[in-house]
C-alpha cells in the first residue's frame, strides 16, 4: 500500500473545545466511524443510506468544526490521518457510552431496576467487594451493579468520567486527587504466589536471593504493586531481572502460576489465599516488610450519591470491619 498523502498539518488550527461542542452532532461521529470502516465515501454513504455528495459535505463540516483533516485519500480510498484516528476513537467511545445510556433509561422505562457501575482492584474485591455484593444483592434485588476490575489508575478514570458511581482503590496513582473523596477500608498485605509444583513452594524460610532466580508475573510499571516489589526486592540486596510478563490481571496471574512450575508473582494476600484454598496456588515461605497503600472506597468529590450507591457503601462499610473484627 502507498503511503497516504498526508496533508498539510503542520501547524492545525484545532478549533477549541467550545466551538467543536457547538457543532458537532452525534450522526456526524457516527459518519466518521463508517468512514473508516468502509474506506470510501460511496461505501460510507451507502452503509448511511445517504448520498455520495452528503457524506462528502458532512464530512467537509467536520474537519471544519475540528479545524484538521482527518482523512487522506490514497489509490486505495480514504484513510485516517493522525488526528482522524484520534477523533474516530473517541467517536466509538461517545457512541458506546451513548448506547450504554440509552439501554439504562430503556431498563428504567421498563421498570427492571436501577443499574449502578463498581470498580475494584482484585485484592479489595476479594477481601471486602465480592460479600458485600452478596448482601447488597439480598437486600436490593431490583438494582443491577455492573462490576469492573481493574488498576486503580483505570478506576478512577472512569469514576471522573461518570462510567463508575464509586470505585475500591487507591488515589495515591491520581494526577489530581482533590477530584476524589477517601474512605479508608484497608491496609492491603501481600504475599508471593508459585504453583503448588514450584520447587520452593514446601520450602521453609525462603531467601529474596532464591527467588530472583525465577521468571517473575509483574504488575505493569505505574502500579502501586510493582513499586513495592521493587522497593523489597532493593532493600534485600538483589534485582527482578527475569520478568517474562506484565499483567494487571488477577486470573492470568493465578493461571500462569498454576500451569507454570517455575513462575513466581506477588500478589494480595486475601486474593492469594482464595486461590490457594482451592489448589491453584501455593502461598512461598517468604517474609515481605515492605507495606502495602491502603485502598478505600472512592468517589467524585462533592458528587451527592444516590440511594442505591449509598446502600451499596454502607455494605461495603459493614463488610469491612467485619472482616478487620472477625467474631
Amino acid at each position: 500500500m502507498e503511503s497516504p498523502d498526508k496533508p498539510d498539518q503542520d501547524n492545525p488550527q484545532l478549533a477549541s473545545l467550545h466551538a467543536m461542542g457547538g457543532r458537532l452532532k452525534f450522526k456526524q461521529l457516527k459518519l466518521l466511524i463508517a468512514i473508516e470502516d468502509m474506506g470510501s465515501v460511496h461505501q460510507a454513504a451507502a452503509l448511511l443510506h445517504m448520498s455520495q455528495p452528503g457524506v462528502s459535505k458532512a464530512l467537509k463540516e467536520i474537519e471544519e468544526a475540528m479545524g484538521v483533516a482527518l482523512f487522506a485519500r490514497t489509490h486505495q480510498g480514504l484513510v485516517p490521518t493522525e488526528m482522524g484516528c484520534c477523533a474516530i476513537r473517541y467517536a466509538r467511545l461517545m457512541l458506546s457510552s451513548l448506547s450504554h445510556m440509552h439501554q439504562e433509561l430503556l431498563n428504567l422505562s421498563r421498570t427492571s431496576g436501577l443499574r449502578i457501575a463498581v470498580g475494584t482492584i482484585a485484592g479489595a474485591l476479594a477481601a471486602v467487594l465480592a460479600n458485600a455484593l452478596i448482601a447488597f444483592q439480598q437486600l436490593h434485588p431490583e438494582v443491577t451493579v455492573e462490576l469492573q476490575e481493574g488498576t486503580s489508575a483505570d478506576l478512577l478514570e472512569g469514576l471522573q468520567s461518570g462510567l463508575l458511581d464509586l470505585a475500591l482503590c487507591r488515589t495515591s496513582v491520581a494526577r489530581r486527587t482533590d477530584l476524589f473523596h477517601f474512605e479508608w477500608l484497608h491496609d492491603e498485605e501481600v504475599a508471593v504466589a508459585v504453583s503448588p509444583m514450584h520447587a520452593l513452594s514446601r520450602t521453609r524460610d525462603v531467601r529474596w536471593q532464591q527467588v530472583v532466580q525465577y521468571p517473575w508475573i509483574l504488575f505493569p510499571g505505574h502500579m502501586p504493586l510493582r513499586t513495592l516489589l521493587e522497593r523489597e526486592a532493593a532493600s534485600n540486596g538483589v534485582a527482578l531481572e527475569c520478568t517474562p510478563v506484565e499483567t494487571a490481571s488477577t486470573f492470568a496471574t493465578a493461571l500462569l502460576l498454576n500451569k507454570s512450575p517455575q513462575m513466581v508473582a506477588l500478589m494480595s494476600l486475601e486474593t492469594l489465599e482464595f486461590f490457594a484454598a482451592r489448589g491453584t496456588v501455593a502461598r512461598l515461605d517468604l517474609r515481605v516488610n515492605a507495606s502495602a497503600e491502603p485502598y478505600g472506597i472512592v468517589t467524585r468529590a462533592g458528587a451527592v450519591q444516590p440511594p442505591a450507591v449509598a446502600a451499596l457503601m454502607d455494605c461495603i462499610r459493614r463488610q469491612a470491619a467485619a472482616g478487620r473484627n472477625p467474631a
